[in-house]
């Protein structure tokens, strides 16, 4: 009889695409996939191989006022009804979580009714909703080791890693390192919805460029609607060669493409980039709640593959500086690219998937856990 997966995640690229590749490798042994998410998934949710998709009601209490938060409350009761249906109709042999206030509804809902429940945490900082759902959930799986984790937690997580799509391990290829006088090829992307600062602080920062750098670049950049037009024209009059488009579906194509990316440091970024090895400037997002780009950041900074610049402080003079000393040595490039596949877990998605596996058929995460410590980690 085919087991019943539902899968729940935030409708974000960063939710849904470790999401989407569990999804992958779930199918082929023998797993039916219902995804539970929000309307966002509609702009990024469009490959993933489920029988269905159920968008569910749900709310952050980023509005304070009363009114505010008895909006989201409401939205939140609303989807919990409408999860504890979902649940009891399809009677799913595990529930995963992958993060955001949408995976609340479902998660809760599989609790309350006592079936198997697992939360994924791709950041070093375990973020709000799985925080919520960890005391209670049957399995905890993260990427890090050092997942602040408390009380109960520990004993039922598993380190996997994020798991990364079908089309990231597809486009795993080995670093080119620039030669002399050739071109560059520069990406800069700010996750699923992009980002608007890299729209106002590229285009000054390329100004600054000395001039036989700005002739060598080829330059890949993700820019929000709004400001195309805009961002398009300096570079034209700047003469530097580039793409820009609000989304590439071929983004991982285009990190291996890459002989430096700039970009932000949420985990499904961060995962893409050491999976396919790729030295990176990371900007982390500023005003995340707890600082999980940072930590995201610093990490792969500390193992040497990236170099961190916080937003706050980062001028177009600065970054510009960045980008000359980094093309002007490509042989830290090449050291960077492969400090980054370094840290990489292209098997992540394997790991998790015999987690589900393992949970589905009633085994114990204490049990899972031993067992996996004696599998090697692979870098």
């Amino acid at each position: 009889m085919t087991r019943t997966i539902l899968i729940a995640a935030g409708g974000t690229g960063g939710h849904l695409f470790p999401a989407e590749s569990l999804a992958h490798a779930l199918a082929p042994r023998g797993f039916d996939i219902h995804l539970a998410t929000d309307h966002r998934a509609n702009n990024y949710g469009s490959e993933f191989p489920a029988r269905e998709i159920h968008i569910i009601a749900s709310a952050t209490f980023g509005d304070r006022s009363p009114l505010g938060l008895a909006k989201s409350a409401a939205n939140l009761a609303r989807g919990e009804v409408q999860s504890l249906s979902l649940v009891r109709r399809l009677d799913p042999a595990v529930t995963i979580g992958f993060g955001g206030y949408p995976t609340l509804p479902p998660l809760v809902a599989a609790w309350l009714t006592k079936r198997p429940t697992i939360v994924h945490e791709a950041n070093a900082v375990m973020g709000r909703a799985n925080r919520f759902l960890a005391p209670r959930v049957t399995a905890i799986a993260t990427t890090f080791k050092d997942t602040g984790l408390m009380g109960s937690g520990a004993a039922r997580a598993v380190v996997t890693g994020n798991p990364v799509r079908p089309k990231v391990l597809a486009a795993v290829a080995p670093y080119r390192e620039p030669t002399e006088g050739g071109k560059i090829d520069l990406l800069v992307f700010g996750g699923s919805q992009g980002a608007r600062v890299f729209g106002d602080l590229m285009p000054p920062a390329l100004e600054k460029l000395p001039s036989d750098v700005a002739a060598r670049l080829h330059l890949v950049q993700q820019v929000r609607p709004e400001d195309m037009e805009r961002v398009g024209a300096v570079y034209a009059r700047l003469g530097i060669e580039h793409a820009i488009a609000p989304f590439f579906v071929d983004l991982p194509d285009r990190i291996a493409n890459a002989h430096l990316v700039v970009c932000r440091s949420g985990a499904s970024s961060v995962a893409e980039l050491t999976v396919i090895g790729r030295p990176s400037i990371l900007v982390p997002l500023p005003h995340a709640l707890d600082n999980d780009q940072k930590t995201n950041a610093l990490g792969l900074e500390r193992a040497g593959g990236a170099i961190m610049a916080e937003q706050a402080s980062l001028t177009p003079a600065k970054m510009a500086d960045l980008i000359t000393g980094l093309v002007r040595a490509p042989e830290r490039l090449s050291a960077m690219a492969a400090a980054a596949r370094g840290e990489g877990r292209p098997d992540a998605v394997e790991r998790l998937a015999d987690l589900v596996e393992f949970i589905a058929s009633g085994g114990k995460p204490a049990d899972f856990a031993s067992s996996f410590a004696s599998r090697e980690l692979r870098p």
